[in-house]
């Protein structure tokens, strides 16, 4: 017998043979699932491996071996529970609070350059300090500037031809953003920001000539902001030939002996644990330049399998994203592609600046390195993607999201 009520789903499909068959579809997205928890776990791994010889020097002397490593675990931990909870909010919900998340987060990145209020290191002030963890709202903004833009592009969408009441309130407000980030400085995370405004615009259906100005706007806006920086200025042309023995003892530091620990690694590495670069030769080993000890341990292959499984994300995502869009969702659709252009295009910086593709930026790789603010908005980021996911196999279903 089929139990059919008004507004559920029918329990069982139609009868195939005389036989009634149950729906193969899975109520979520297991192998998305799986892929997220394989990078975390990977990145703590390797995160471990390039942290544990930290405590050796003077500034991390006080520090135990498994410092980052615990601190790590307590994150992933504390970022699945987050992202268990986000998972039970329905993406309207999402849609109406956007435009209120997004201007918290605006204050956030305000209160981070008042005196006394944000903690600089390295002489950049990014992060707000809350005695038991740092919170980095540049990070915040990251997936808000995803929701808000979504939301904006289906507000605005019969404008979006047009200049006054189309482009300019959001090229307004990513410009504050901008403005803010440059102040703290984080270029790459205003990089990261502005690629994800304009691809959600892009995908929404903005006129192509704004859109062309915009791309020519901010060629002209970062060329200024490196051209006006002497500090920017000398990273870019120690990038261009990081081999000079001036570039390498100072501003391409990083990036030459990161090129090395590629290098070392060859085909399959020189086996986990074994780096020789993260023994004080590389600065920031367990968070930028992640990657290089990857590549330094477990060689071509295991950079390559990160890469992949980066792909496979962000080809999910556009997918989750086409899939919303084909049955109504707008909303639901471009945040999806949204939050596959935010892991993309950070991962693929962070990737091109380990391998000296683009010049340095303290950007981290996405889910894998050591950071709290980093790991936990990528959960919530993606726990997001997954509720589109469920909302439309719920919908495809003849269920209500």
């Amino acid at each position: 017998m089929k139990l059919s009520l008004p507004g559920f789903v029918s329990l069982h499909a139609r009868p195939v043979d005389g036989l009634a068959q149950r729906s193969k579809m899975m109520e979520y997205d297991q192998p998305l699932v799986w892929v997220v928890l394989l990078l975390m776990l990977f990145g703590m791994v390797m995160v471990y491996s390039a942290s544990i010889s930290l405590p050796d020097s003077p500034k991390y002397a006080s520090y135990r071996n498994a410092h980052f490593l615990i601190r790590q675990a307590i994150f992933i931990c504390v970022s699945l529970v987050a992202g268990l909870l986000t998972f039970r909010v329905p993406v309207a919900t999402w849609q109406k609070l956007a435009p209120y998340l997004f201007a918290a987060t605006l204050i956030l990145l305000l209160l981070v350059l008042v005196p006394g209020i944000g903690k600089g290191v390295n002489g950049a002030k990014r992060w707000l300090s809350f005695k038991v963890f740092n919170l980095q709202p540049s990070e915040l903004m990251k997936l808000f500037v995803v929701l808000y833009a979504a939301d904006y592009t289906v507000r605005k969408q019969q404008f979006m031809h047009k200049l006054m009441k189309g482009f300019l309130p959001m090229a307004a407000a990513v410009g504050c953003v901008g403005l803010l980030l440059l102040l703290e400085p984080d270029l790459g995370a205003f990089g990261v920001i502005v690629c994800i405004a304009m691809g959600i615009l892009f995908l929404g259906g903005i006129n192509a000539v704004w859109f062309g100005g915009i791309g020519a706007t901010l060629v002209v806006t970062f060329s200024m902001a490196i051209m006006l920086s002497k500090f920017r200025r000398e990273r870019l042309f120690a990038y261009l030939d990081p081999w000079v023995e001036e570039n390498a003892l100072g501003k391409a530091y990083q990036l030459s002996h990161s090129l090395i620990a590629f290098g070392r690694g060859e085909l399959f590495g020189v086996g986990l644990g074994g780096s020789v670069e993260k023994l004080h030769y590389l600065p920031e080993a367990h968070t930028d330049f992640l990657l290089a000890v990857i590549g330094e341990e477990l060689g071509f292959a295991g950079v390559m399998v990160v890469v992949v499984l980066f792909y496979w994300i962000i080809k999910r995502a556009f997918e989750i994203g086409r899939q919303a869009i084909a049955i109504d969702q707008t909303f639901a659709g471009l945040t999806a592609k949204g939050i596959g252009i935010w892991i993309g295009v950070q991962a693929f910086i962070n990737m091109g600046v380990n391998l000296g593709l683009l010049p340095t930026k303290g950007l981290t790789l996405p889910l894998m390195s050591y950071g709290g603010s980093g790991v936990l908005i990528n959960c919530i980021g993606l726990a997001i993607l997954l509720r589109i996911d469920y909302e439309n196999r719920v919908l495809m279903r003849g269920g209500r999201a």
